[in-house]
């Protein structure tokens, strides 16, 4: 696993991104954080010999959250994927962890799926779907496909974008089969029960950011987790998509209300 580690002072904070595979992704999360937490980032495990599982991202964080040097029990703050992670590790090691911060989190029931579907198709123009046959008919590697993909559809996400995307960007070359191999556990562990049921262990107290735009259903998600976690709050950031610090309206406050509660819960 690649570590990287931003601010030399304050409580503990491990940010992890999305995807399953985005590595990287939770970089901006991470700085932010920094002027007043000591922020580890890391890059959740690559494809290789054995297939990828919940339970094995579970256990790399677990030894890197080990081998750290910390003075209370650190926090967690994910994102989209990172957030359903997160609450994975709490649900295992429910000792081990402060306070826990979900960012636009992913769902956990089939309903909640099948409305995210709905709005994402309602945000597709024809020319839109166009494209993206063209890109599932190219030769491309799966890697490079989802990459495209992405940058296709990513506005569905935003509602108003802080800045422009870069005209030339570079990414990582994503890990297609280790996204696949991530998600298909995840929809196993759903489909027999696992999660969310598993969360009634989580002991932490828990904060769920969630964009009002986000096509990912804030307040569906909520609420099949309020009953396992029942110290969740939720905030709903308006005028905001998935991802909060790229959102010109949500930003500041996505932040601001971040950093003051780690702060509060954390004994700062």
């Amino acid at each position: 696993m690649r570590v990287r580690n931003y601010g030399s002072s304050g409580p503990l904070v491990f940010v992890l991104h999305g995807g399953p595979a985005a590595v990287g992704s939770a970089a901006p999360i991470a700085k932010e954080l920094s002027d007043s937490f000591r922020v580890v980032e890391p890059w959740q495990r690559a494809s290789g010999k054995e297939p990828l599982t919940v339970a094995r991202h579970v256990e790399d964080l677990n030894s890197l959250i080990a081998n750290q040097r910390h003075d209370s029990h650190p926090a967690l703050v994910g994102h989209s994927w990172g957030a359903m992670l997160a609450l994975c590790y709490a649900a295992v090691y429910p000792d081990s962890l402060g306070a826990i911060v979900l960012v636009g989190c992913g769902t956990f029931d089939p309903p909640s799926r099948d409305r995210m579907k709905e709005i994402l198709a309602s945000r597709t123009t024809d020319a839109l779907r166009e494209r993206l046959a063209q890109v599932a008919l190219s030769d491309a590697a799966p890697g490079t496909q989802f990459i495209r993909r992405h940058k296709l559809t990513r506005n569905r996400m935003v509602y108003d974008h802080a800045e422009p995307w870069p005209a030339k960007e570079e990414f990582v070359p994503f890990d297609a089969r280790a996204h696949d191999e991530s998600w298909q556990d995840m929809m196993r562990l759903q489909a027999d029960g696992t999660y969310p049921r598993a969360f009634s262990a989580v002991k932490s107290p828990v904060l769920m950011l969630h964009g009002d735009y986000d096509p990912h259903p804030g307040t569906m998600i909520r609420d099949s987790l309020e009953p396992l976690i029942p110290q969740l709050e939720y905030q709903e950031l308006k005028q905001c998509g998935h991802s909060p610090w790229r959102e010109r309206h949500a930003r500041n406050k996505f932040f601001s209300t971040m950093k003051d509660w780690l702060t509060l819960k954390m004994g700062m």
